[in-house]
């Protein structure tokens, strides 16, 4: 055997090999790089990955989520809020799922950041009762809503108002408590009030009684004011009438006798 086939055959495993560590350093991201209770694979066909935190009894989004995250699976947790810019930076994501958690109401820069490239909100199966009306505004993204106990009012018809794309999610919304009594446990889309305007009325009738009621006791005021001095006023004309009169004096009572 020549050099060169030596050369060869001690090169050409070696080649193998430092391929097969860029393949696995590839597909399977370091530990360092993915969440606590999480498990990170590469998508070769989205050029991301795919970081799947479901069951984990997570009670809270993981901090420092990977920035190549094309899907994120966060369901069946214990996750009570999704804060403000929590997923800043994935600018990558297009899916993500939020279902079956503790989420009670949305804020307005709760998907900060991923409007542009989300595809899929999964937010199905939580307790949200109330969101902003700008929590949806600006996603293009399909919008699941099944399955919580939306209170169905102002800010809510505001947010479901940016959502034309998204009317098949609007359809299935239904109203577990209402600003409308009759509208309670019927869909959303059925309200032909509109809420703003109601709770505008609602303020000024409000503001309508409050005032009325100042008025009132103001003018009860002014009459048991009045009532009170004329009483004031009848007991010193009494008294001054029950004073005796004032006796003359003499000189006088001379004077008018000399006169006669």
């Amino acid at each position: 055997m020549n050099l060169l086939d030596l050369w060869l055959s001690r090169s050409i495993p070696m080649c193998l090999l430092l391929q097969s560590l860029v393949l696995m350093a590839l597909c399977f991201p370091s530990a360092s790089m993915c969440p606590k209770g999480c498990s990170c694979l590469r998508d070769p066909h989205l050029h991301g990955l795919n970081v799947t935190c479901s069951q984990s009894r997570l009670k809270e989004i993981p901090p420092n989520l990977p920035m190549d995250t094309v899907l994120l699976r966060l369901e069946h947790n214990q996750i009570g809020a999704v804060p403000d810019q929590a997923f800043r930076g994935l600018r990558l994501l297009r899916e993500l799922n939020l279902s079956y958690n503790a989420v009670e109401t949305l804020g307005e820069g709760s998907f900060s950041g991923i409007e542009g490239t989300l595809q899929v909100l999964d937010l199905s199966h939580n307790r949200i009762t109330s969101v902003h009306r700008d929590a949806f505004a600006r996603l293009k993204a399909r919008i699941i809503v099944d399955d919580n106990p939306w209170h169905c009012d102002c800010a809510l018809q505001q947010a479901i108002g940016g959502m034309a794309h998204n009317h098949e999610a609007a359809a299935r919304l239904l109203c577990r408590s209402s600003e409308l009594l009759d509208q309670e446990g019927r869909p959303f889309l059925a309200v032909d009030t509109d809420l703003c305007n109601l709770a505008k009325r609602t303020t000024d009738y409000a503001m309508l009684v409050t005032m009325f009621g100042w008025f009132a006791m103001v003018i009860s005021y002014v009459v048991y004011y009045v009532r009170q001095n004329q009483e004031d006023a009848r007991r010193h004309l009494e008294y001054l009438k029950s004073l005796p009169s004032k006796p003359k004096k003499p000189d006088d009572a001379d004077d008018i006798s000399t006169v006669a």
